[in-house]
C-alpha cells in the first residue's frame, strides 16, 4: 500500500453521497476503488467498487473523510480525474470527468486515451451515434 498524494479529486456532491451510500451498506470505513479496465466501446471503460482492504502496490489517500483506492494499472490513466454525481433524469450516478481521455463513449463509461482503439467492443450503453 503506498500513501500517495491525491491523483484524482471528488465534487463535494460526489463525496456526500459516497458517505450516505457507504452508511446505508454498512460500510463506513470501506475504501472507494476507483479502477479502468479494458474494453468499453472507446477502449477502456471505469468502475468502482467498495473494498475493506488493500493490495500492497496500490495508491491510497483520502478525500475530505473518504478513503480511495487506485491500483497500479489505473493510475496511468487516472492522474488529474474528477468524481463526479450526476442527478438526471434517467437518475443518478457517479461519473468520472477525465482530462486524459481524448474520446468517450456516449454513456460516459468508456473512454479512450489515444492507443486504445484494440481493446473497445461494441456499445452496450444503448447510446445512438
Amino acid at each position: 500500500m503506498q500513501q500517495s498524494a491525491t491523483m484524482l479529486t471528488m465534487t463535494p456532491l460526489a463525496i456526500e453521497k459516497l458517505k450516505e451510500f457507504l452508511d446505508e451498506q454498512g460500510m463506513p470505513e470501506a475504501y472507494l476503488r476507483v479502477f479502468v479496465a479494458p474494453g468499453g466501446c472507446a477502449g477502456l471503460q471505469y468502475g468502482m467498487a467498495l473494498e475493506e482492504t488493500v493490495e500492497e502496490d496500490d495508491h491510497v489517500f483520502e478525500i475530505d473523510g473518504v478513503r480511495v483506492v487506485v491500483d497500479q494499472f489505473s493510475a496511468m490513466y487516472l492522474e488529474g480525474a474528477e468524481i463526479d454525481y450526476i442527478n438526471s433524469l434517467m437518475g443518478g450516478g457517479f461519473t468520472v470527468r477525465n482530462p486524459n481521455a481524448v474520446a468517450t463513449c456516449a454513456c460516459g463509461h468508456s473512454f479512450d486515451t489515444g492507443g486504445n482503439a484494440a481493446t473497445a467492443q461494441g456499445c452496450g450503453c444503448g447510446a445512438s451515434w
